[in-house]
C-alpha cells in the first residue's frame, strides 16, 4: 500500500479552517468540496489514459483521452457523498456507484448496508471516498468488497487520516495494489475512534445530526 500526504498551500489551508469547530456546515460543505478536488488532481497522476487524433484549428495532431473502461468512483455513505461533487469535476467522464457502510459505535466494525456497483471490476481504475481514515475498519471493509468483484488499482481518497488506521490497512490490505491520498495524517485516534486533532464527525459537520 502507498499512502501519498499532499503538501501544498491551499490544502493545509482550507483543512485549517475545515478544523475548526466554528466553520458552520454549509461553509464546512463547499471547503470539503474544494480540497476534494485539489486531493483528486494528485489521486489522478496515474489514471489510464490512450492516445486520440484531432485537428485543432490549425493543424492535425494527437493527444490523449481517459482510456476505457472508464474509471469509477464510489463515495461511501453518508459522508462520502459529500466528496461526490469535488471528485467528478475533474472526472465528468466517470461513472459513479455507491457503497453504503455503518460503524458499529461499540465494536468499531463497519458492515454493508447497500450497494450500487458492477458486480465485475476487472480492469477498472476505482477511486473510494472516504472524509476520515480513522481505525480503518469501514475502509478496509470497502476495499475487500471491491477487491471480491475483481478491482485491481483501487486509490482511497481521504481528508484525514490516523496512523492507527494506516497501519490496520497496510496489514490486512497486504499485497494489494491500493494507494491512500490525503491531506494529512493526524496524531492518533482518541478512545472513541475519533481522529485527534481531527475534525470531528465529518458526516454530522457536512449534514447536521438530524435522524
Amino acid at each position: 500500500m502507498r499512502i501519498h500526504v499532499v503538501d501544498h498551500p491551499l490544502v493545509a489551508h482550507k483543512l485549517t479552517t475545515l478544523r475548526d469547530e466554528r466553520t458552520d456546515s454549509p461553509t464546512f460543505r463547499r471547503l470539503a468540496d474544494e480540497l476534494v478536488t485539489l486531493l483528486a488532481y494528485e489521486a489522478t497522476r496515474d489514471v489510464r489514459t490512450e492516445q486520440a487524433d484531432l485537428v485543432t484549428p490549425v493543424t492535425a495532431t494527437t493527444g490523449v483521452r481517459l482510456a476505457r473502461p472508464r474509471p469509477l468512483v464510489v463515495p461511501i455513505l453518508r459522508a462520502g457523498l459529500g466528496m461526490l461533487e469535488g471528485m467528478v469535476r475533474l472526472l465528468p467522464t466517470a461513472e459513479v456507484g455507491f457503497l453504503g457502510m455503518i460503524r458499529d459505535e461499540e465494536t468499531l466494525q463497519a458492515s454493508t448496508y447497500a450497494t450500487r456497483m458492477p458486480e465485475d471490476l476487472s480492469g477498472r481504475q476505482v477511486y473510494v471516498l472516504d472524509p476520515m481514515l480513522a481505525t480503518g475498519g469501514t475502509l478496509v471493509a470497502a476495499i475487500q468488497e471491491l477487491i471480491a468483484r475483481g478491482a485491481d488499482d483501487v486509490t482511497a481518497i481521504c481528508l484525514l487520516a490516523a496512523p492507527e488506521g494506516v497501519e490496520r490497512m497496510e496489514e490486512e490490505l497486504a499485497g494489494t495494489p491500493v494507494t491512500v491520498v490525503t491531506a494529512a495524517v493526524d496524531e492518533r485516534l482518541n478512545d472513541q475512534g475519533y481522529i485527534v486533532p481531527g475534525l470531528g464527525d465529518a458526516g454530522d459537520r457536512m449534514y447536521g445530526t438530524a435522524g
